[in-house]
């Protein structure tokens, strides 16, 4: 079940970073660099929308 969710979009660290000029650029709050929303690290913590999902398909 989990990795079917486990990715960084679905991260509760994943920031969206909208600029006026440049493109938007995707965020690791916890790790402090860039990353993409398909990406997967082991650090992974579900934001808690994506728990009650993964809870609900069980």
């Amino acid at each position: 079940m989990e990795r079917d969710y486990h990715c960084c979009a679905t991260c509760q660290h994943f920031q969206v970073l909208k600029h006026p000029v440049r493109k938007t650029e995707y965020r690791c709050a916890r790790l402090g660099y860039a990353t993409k929303p398909t990406y997967r690290f082991e650090c992974w913590t579900p934001k808690d929308i994506v728990v009650e999902r993964m809870r609900k398909e069980k």
